[in-house]
């Protein structure tokens, strides 16, 4: 009996001596593990917070070099950049002038025509369609002058009267230069209004004196002076 308790009272205290060292060791082990995982969290907040200071600094760079070179762009302008605006805005004139003339050219040319023929064939759409349908069959672009005399014949416009034209308009081949602006247009109006004009009626016209600016008629001239009658000639004697 002493024996067991003396063996108790011995094994006792290396149980609780056992146990007391298991607990620190517990303790010392979650503890390393604690501090370690802490570690690795700032470590890794502390990257993240690098990375993205390196970020906004790398976008302030950029975004400072590109307000430099708007600044440095919108400085002194070249000299060529001041005359720009004016040389554009002075081809904008002229073209809205041209377009101007040449609406306005339209619109003589239609009246012209309703003047001097009487029908149909003198209608603005017969005049448009068919005029070009005749230059259209001059050039060779049959494709398209087909086309053209579709609509043409839809407006109820006189086929007879392009056939005239174009008879016309080939007797003034001589006269067609393309280097001469309008000289096809000007010809295909003139056998529009007239499919029986002949190339030496129009050189005659274009011969023909213009008259005086002024406005004043012309001086008549003063009529020739009657020449004296001749007197009778005497019979010779017997």
């Amino acid at each position: 009996m002493d024996s067991e308790r003396l063996f108790r009272r011995i094994g006792d205290p290396f149980g609780r001596h056992h146990q007391r060292v298991r607990g620190i060791l517990t303790r010392t082990g979650s503890g390393y593990i604690g501090e370690f995982m802490r570690q690795r969290v700032f470590e890794s907040r502390n990257a993240v917070l690098r990375q993205f200071a390196a970020t906004l600094a790398v976008s302030c760079l950029v975004l400072i070099a590109s307000f430099g070179g708007v600044s440095a762009q919108s400085g002194t302008p070249a000299p060529d950049q001041g005359k720009q605006p004016a040389a554009q805005a002075t081809d904008a004139a002229k073209d809205t002038n041209q377009s101007q003339n040449q609406n306005q050219k339209r619109t003589d040319e239609f009246a012209e025509a309703a003047r001097a023929i009487n029908g149909p064939g003198g209608n603005p759409e017969c005049v448009w369609l068919g005029r070009r349908a005749v230059q259209l069959m001059y050039r060779d672009d049959l494709d398209t002058a087909f086309r053209h005399l579709d609509l043409y014949d839809r407006f109820g416009c006189p086929g007879g009267h392009i056939q005239a034209a174009f008879r016309c308009l080939t007797r003034f081949l001589p006269q067609i230069d393309d280097k001469v602006p309008n000289s096809l247009n000007n010809l295909t109006q003139a056998c529009w209004i007239n499919p029986a004009a002949q190339p030496q009626q129009a050189a005659a016209s274009a011969a023909q004196p213009a008259a005086p600016a002024s406005g004043n008629p012309p001086a008549p001239q003063p009529a020739a002076s009657p020449s004296p009658a001749a007197s009778p000639t005497p019979a010779p004697p017997k």
